[in-house]
């Protein structure tokens, strides 16, 4: 506290933090990217055996998959634009694709964690009824609504948002989706996105493992280990 308490040592600590802050970000970017491909090549394997089988649970983790290893390869975008420290220099049109597939890719996982937690819920839950709707087509069909229905919503702040020009009048660079001041529909669409891609998949979750645990409590035939 003593180093930043008169003008100069203001400067240099502001200075020291910014760059350790853009050294952490592109250190731990770059270690999801490394972590992130090598677990993926692990478990893509297993993965594509359940589906060889038919078996639901993987097209969901399938596509989970597929949806990270999206954001995955647009991250060495990202680690460029904090070593440049927040200059995005790469044009708008990388700057969108980037940003379409970081904010897609954070929904459409939520989501398909969803229908994960709630086909546990219903194996669990309804043993004897669950084969009627627990197909691999009902499956692929929930996957591509939820990919498009995320898809079309961001493809809105693509067109709404101001990404047309890139360039930060005041600070004189070149930003990426850091446009401000953003404008009220944008600004509106964000509360909604999080309220909806926030709460309600925190309900549906909290909702799937209490029916599933309350399920496995009540059932006569599991042994207390088992239950645990």
């Amino acid at each position: 506290n003593s180093t930043c308490n008169s003008s100069p040592s203001v400067i240099k600590c502001d200075w020291l933090w910014g760059v350790s802050y853009i050294y952490l970000k592109a250190v731990s970017f770059g270690s999801l990217v490394l972590f992130g491909i090598c677990f993926q090549k692990e478990t893509l394997g297993p993965i594509w055996q359940q589906m060889r089988r038919q078996n639901v649970l993987g097209i969901f983790i399938m596509n989970l998959s597929f949806s990270d290893m999206l954001f995955i390869f647009t991250i060495p975008l990202w680690i460029n634009y904090y070593f440049q420290n927040h200059r995005w220099q790469l044009g708008v049109a990388s700057c969108s694709i980037a940003g379409f597939i970081y904010y897609s890719n954070m929904y459409i996982s939520i989501y398909l964690l969803c229908c994960i937690s709630v086909d546990r819920c219903i194996v669990v839950s309804y043993p004897l009824h669950h084969k009627t709707h627990r197909t691999t087509c009902y499956a692929w069909a929930q996957c591509v609504i939820i990919y498009i229905v995320v898809a079309v919503l961001h493809v809105f702040v693509l067109f709404r948002d101001n990404l047309k020009d890139a360039h930060d009048d005041v600070y004189d660079n070149d930003r990426c989706y850091e446009t401000y001041p953003i404008e009220t529909p944008i600004a509106l669409f964000n509360l909604v996105r999080v309220g909806v891609g926030f709460f309600v998949p925190l309900l549906v979750l909290a909702f799937s493992y209490w029916r599933i645990l309350a399920t496995v409590g009540q059932s006569p035939g599991l042994s207390s280990q088992t239950k645990r």
